[in-house]
């Protein structure tokens, strides 16, 4: 492949076949060659070809060059074991039949590893299929339109994703929802896109903010670009009515559309309107909602003043139980004495399930020794600088402890795990009763139950959905973020897990809480708390060259330091101004509770598998298994100096 009408705008050296079938893989089935990606007048092809035995300089040294100028050498690897039951799918058992390919120079036709070179126009490849995690090196499975696949590209010293980053330049690669490692690929056929890529200079090569969210999530980050060729996408990968004329682009070879696409778009979202909180609710305007018979009246009304406004102290001990379920908002005083009454017996006959264990039975029985040493060892570092819980004996961290016992008898599936003590508290230090802690504690763990769940789905969604809320209202910080590997917001685990408890000073956690626990005025507006949090701190980030490390201590240093007013003013405000975009892509709506979700609705970005979802024991887990962390030396979750919660 020479001349002047090649461009090599790609080479990595390193990428072998695998051209038996066998686990163990012997030297003579290990073809070491170099993947180029070539400029040819009209057309962009992907070329491979082995390094010869002979090696020939100019096998391997065609036009790139290191970083110092100089040109690169590839050494072909020794050959050695691959240590992994390959999937069948990728071993070239039978010999491909050269595609378009080109001979070079110094190559000898009847070479048997020169008949395997093969060069393919992009426009002809369907879908590329990516490697299971965790294998010795990656691999792509290149399939083309006409259902054939090339042979796969083994890649022994890395390098797929610069190649997807070199791709993404001239295609659209669609990440598909029922298989996270095959992207379906959509060449860039019409001259009105091309004329919008060129005009938007939306792939640089400079890119790599782009690139990493690509990497993330395809499809989204790939139609997130886009925002003055929206209806472009919006046709092209909708059906069409009967009649009516397609696209240029093509949706599948079948053209039906994929279920579980949608095209997340940029939105030009309006001006951000100016939100003022109200003052908290008063005891005496609580009494004027409540009947004759103790039944509370306009109660949506009362919910959106707590909204707007929050509980003054003398009231929340009430109210607490109301927004937390214990009490229904519809029934009399004497309704909620008889509910009171049934709910006290019934707690105390669970509670007496533990008690009643001997010490000789608890040590035949692993989980209920696991959780009380857990819950032991974690109460004893539970807000101790409040002056609730601190001291010896305290009598608040017995009731802490019992409480959470109980809750191992109340609900077996889940127990106890870490963090659900930091839950706790603050609602132990409202009511100041054990009956009714626990009861507004369960309604809690009704809405962050899924935190708490080994399988991790939960957190991984709602990490997914903030992404998603924070790539509309800031794609440029989500760039930002993207280009030092903080694209995946998981330094923001915390801050969901546990509610933003280790955020704001304990008073401004009992305000946040009891506003959150209103549902107003949407399901998930503690995702736009964060998302606020992040808008408050974005100059800081963006402007002083932060790389990741620093991205995560800057985030964790903000303990203690934030405003719970301002926060909750600026979140309503992102509400509003995301609810007054008439264009406003479905599953955003989805997030905000304003549309019901699509029968296949689009899964949530994925998130980095980092150790993120606390586990149950037994064994007994520690903190640090509970939330991700990248770089040992900084404090995850910095509390008090006993605090071992790090």
């Amino acid at each position: 492949m020479e001349g002047s009408s090649y461009r090599v705008v790609f080479e990595k050296g390193g990428v072998y076949l695998h051209t038996s079938a066998r686990k163990h893989q012997d030297p003579d089935s290990l073809i070491a060659g170099i993947i180029r990606v070539v400029e040819k007048d009209s057309d962009v092809l992907l070329h491979w070809a082995p390094v010869e035995e002979a090696g020939d300089p100019t096998q391997i040294l065609f036009s790139k060059k290191s970083e110092n100028g100089e040109p690169s050498t590839s050494e072909e690897e020794p050959t050695f074991d691959p240590g992994y039951e390959p999937d069948w799918a990728v071993i070239s058992t039978v010999r491909p039949r050269p595609h378009l390919a080109e001979p070079r120079r110094g190559a000898e036709p009847s070479c048997p590893r020169s008949s395997w070179a093969f060069s393919v126009s992009l426009g002809e490849l369907k879908s590329i299929r990516r490697s299971k995690p965790g294998l010795s090196w990656a691999y792509l499975v290149l399939v083309t339109q006409a259902g054939g696949s090339l042979p796969a590209l083994h890649f022994h010293r890395g390098g797929t994703r610069a190649l997807l980053r070199v791709l993404s330049r001239y295609l659209l690669l669609a990440s598909s929802p029922q298989d996270p490692r095959l992207y379906l690929v959509f060449p860039h056929d019409s001259s009105a896109l091309s004329c919008s890529f060129q005009h938007l200079q939306l792939f640089d090569q400079d890119s790599s903010n782009v690139v990493s969210r690509f990497l993330q999530d395809p499809y989204s980050t790939t139609f997130s670009s886009f925002s003055r060729v929206t209806n472009f996408f919006r046709g092209a990968l909708q059906p069409h009515p009967e009649g009516a004329s397609s696209p240029d682009l093509p949706l599948l070879p079948d053209d039906e559309p994929e279920p579980g696409f949608e095209v997340i778009s940029c939105v030009e979202l309006g001006h951000r309107p100016t939100v003022e909180r109200a003052p908290p609710v008063t005891e005496e305007e609580w009494t004027r909602h409540v009947g004759p018979d103790g039944r509370l009246q306009n109660i949506p009304e009362l919910k959106s003043r707590i909204f707007s406004g929050g509980l003054s102290p003398g009231l929340r001990r009430e109210a607490w139980k109301f927004l937390l379920g214990y009490l229904s908002w519809e029934g009399s005083a004497e309704e909620h004495k008889a509910h009171v009454r049934k709910k006290t017996d019934e707690y105390f006959r669970m509670k007496l399930q533990w008690k009643s264990v001997s010490a000789e039975q608890e040590r035949r029985n692993s989980l209920l020794h696991g959780y009380r040493s857990l819950i032991e060892r974690d109460v004893s570092r539970t807000d101790r600088t409040n002056k609730f819980y601190e001291g010896p004996e305290n009598p608040g961290l017995s009731l802490l402890n019992d409480i959470l016992l109980t809750y191992c008898m109340y609900h077996f599936d889940l127990g106890y795990v870490q963090g659900m003590s930091d839950l706790l508290s603050p609602i132990l230090f409202v009511v100041q009763n054990e009956v009714d802690a626990f009861w507004c504690f369960c309604g809690f763990m009704e809405l962050v139950h899924g935190n708490f769940e080994e399988s991790q789905e939960t957190m991984k969604r709602q990490l997914g959905q903030l992404l998603l809320l924070l790539r509309v209202l800031d794609q440029p910080l989500c760039d930002f973020l993207d280009s030092q590997d903080s694209g995946s917001l998981c330094f923001c685990f915390r801050w969901l897990l546990i509610w933003f408890k280790r955020e704001f000073p304990f008073p401004d956690v009992l305000r946040l809480w009891e506003v959150l626990w209103t549902g107003l005025p949407g399901p998930n507006l503690h995702l736009l708390v964060a998302c606020a949090i992040l808008d408050m701190e974005r100059d800081t980030l963006m402007l002083s060259g932060f790389g990741s490390n620093e991205i995560l201590k800057h985030i964790n240093e903000l303990t203690m330091k934030l405003s719970v007013e301002d926060v909750l003013t600026r979140a309503e405000a992102l509400y509003r101004q995301l609810t007054a975009c008439p264009e406003l892509p479905h599953n955003v709506q989805e997030v905000l509770g304003l549309a019901q979700p699509r029968e296949h609705s689009s899964p949530s970005p994925p998130v980095s598998p980092l150790t993120l979802s606390p586990t149950r024991t037994p064994p007994p887990q520690s903190r640090e298994d509970v939330v991700p962390q990248p770089d040992s030396s900084l404090e995850i979750l910095p509390e008090d100096e006993d605090s071992t919660y790090s």
